[in-house]
């Protein structure tokens, strides 16, 4: 690192757990962020000023007045501009030395498998299970670690999907597919008709951010096995522990408790 640089990453130096080690990996590093609406905007931009290298984008949808009560990463200059290039945008005055790659499409099986390779670690901030199997398929087969979020009303959750083998050679955890079946029938639910608290979707990107520093430094421990659940009306957190299912259709590893999932928002 230079002499600006170690100025500007001081704060995540003069961490122990990080340090100028920690800070260099971060510097190297690539998340790829699915989604550039309510999730992937405080996720994005907490990853460019923590000095994560490479980013990209990917979200093929515009940016619509109505994106504004949450979607930090966007103005009312930008309406009608594509999402993941106003976010870029904004990336890059926040952080000009990240590198910042706008891909202003669908995440589908042909462009996360090209996506999903180049990348340490992949965050899923979109808001349908269509995507979220897709992406959850695609870092399965690359062997990539998921951050997932979802947010909808006041209701939230996330968790980190790493089937990546351990030390010993088994998978870490399990993938999104064996905690939501894809052959299970799921409605997905969108803010344009439930609505969604403004702070809630802050407060996910965050930690979706958070999990995705911690994965790409390798400090603390990840947010796998479990599933985080938010109920913000109350600020009550829930954590329930989640198994590898052995009949999962997707890694084929692993099991888990049936709870209720929610879509999520992005648009």
């Amino acid at each position: 690192m230079n002499d600006e640089q170690l100025l500007r990453y001081s704060r995540h130096v003069l961490l122990d757990e990080i340090g100028i080690e920690g800070q260099q990996r971060l510097l190297a590093s690539h998340a790829l962020v699915i989604g550039a609406g309510g999730l992937g905007c405080p996720a994005a931009l907490y990853l460019a000023a923590a000095g994560v290298g490479h980013i990209t984008i990917v979200d093929d949808d515009l940016v619509d007045l109505s994106n504004l009560q949450r979607q930090i990463g966007h103005d009312a200059s930008r309406l009608g501009q594509p999402k993941a290039v106003s976010l870029a945008a904004t990336l890059a005055r926040i952080n000009p030395g990240v590198q910042v790659q706008a891909l202003v499409q669908r995440a589908d099986a042909a462009l996360l498998d090209a996506c999903v390779p180049p990348a340490d670690v992949v965050l899923d901030c979109s808001d349908n299970f269509a995507t979220r199997h897709a992406v959850n398929r695609a870092c399965v087969r690359h062997g990539r670690p998921l951050v997932s979020g979802a947010a909808i009303d006041f209701d939230a959750q996330m968790a980190v999907y790493d089937t990546r083998p351990d030390a010993d050679g088994q998978p870490a955890g399990p993938c999104y597919a064996c905690l939501f079946p894809p052959e299970a029938p799921a409605q997905d639910v969108a803010c344009a008709t439930m609505g969604v608290f403004a702070p809630l979707v802050g407060i996910v990107g965050s930690l979706q951010a958070a999990e995705a520093l911690k994965l790409l430094v390798g400090t603390g421990t990840p947010l796998t096995g479990a599933l985080l659940m938010l109920d913000a009306r109350s600020m009550a957190w829930d954590r329930i522990a989640v198994a590898r299912r052995a009949d999962c259709s997707v890694c084929g590893v692993g099991g888990v408790r049936d709870v209720g999932a929610i879509s999520g928002d992005t648009h």
